[in-house]
């Protein structure tokens, strides 16, 4: 047996004119919805972006202050005033940038000071950057690399972001973390790290990286 229905058109118009209504509001609300998603996305990657423009920044200065320092200290006294002076001032300067959040250093799969022992992530790093300047030895006998490695981690809850910069072994290194070391300097090193083990090393392999991390205040 057919069943029918009489619409009541007064209801009909009443409640077409309701969905008309209120349809264009619900989708604007996951338009809206949408639209957060995104803008916090976009926030997220402008926030990072401008924290890895930071790092390099507070690298650079790093980076210029040791070898300035170390410069200055190598042309009034020689080698052995160069290790005394890294001695000295490397973890001064890297403490007086640590700031506003920041802190600033060094590490190395074979550290010098091993106040710069590398934890987990970044011995996954160190190990990334040796691997990569190495396969660029063996690829452009042992040319300069084009262009820094470095690697990050941020945490998009926290705020929390950390930044490296590989350093490879230059001309410059090698006095001191070379294969051949004069027993003089050889003597000063062992004076003031006597569990050294940055030596070794030839030009252009993985020396260590500058390590930074950032923690909003």
């Amino acid at each position: 047996m057919a069943f029918t229905h009489k619409v009541n058109r007064k209801h009909f118009n009443s409640f077409m004119l309701f969905a008309s209504l209120t349809l264009p509001l619900c989708l604007l609300g996951t338009h809206l919805h949408a639209q957060q998603i995104i803008d916090k996305a976009s926030d997220s990657a402008l926030i990072k972006k401008a924290l890895i423009e930071e790092a390099r920044a507070n690298t650079t200065s790093l980076e210029g202050a040791l070898k300035h320092r170390l410069q200055q200290a190598i042309k009034s006294g020689g080698l052995e005033a160069g290790v005394d002076e890294c001695h000295l001032a490397a973890e001064p300067i890297a403490l007086d940038l640590s700031n506003n959040g920041w802190t600033v250093g060094r590490t190395a799969l074979k550290v010098r000071n091993p106040n710069n022992t590398p934890d987990d992530w970044e011995r996954e790093q160190l190990k990334v950057f040796a691997q990569v300047l190495n396969e660029q030895l063996q690829q452009h006998e042992k040319a300069p690399a084009t262009a820094p490695l470095e690697a990050t981690q941020y945490n998009e809850i926290t705020g929390e972001f950390r930044y490296m910069r590989a350093i490879p072994t230059q001309q410059v290194c090698m006095a001191c973390h070379g294969e051949i070391v004069a027993p003089s300097v050889k003597a000063r090193i062992d004076k003031h790290y006597p569990h050294d083990q940055a030596t070794g090393f030839t030009l252009g392999e993985l020396r260590g990286a500058f390590t930074l991390a950032y923690s909003p205040q």
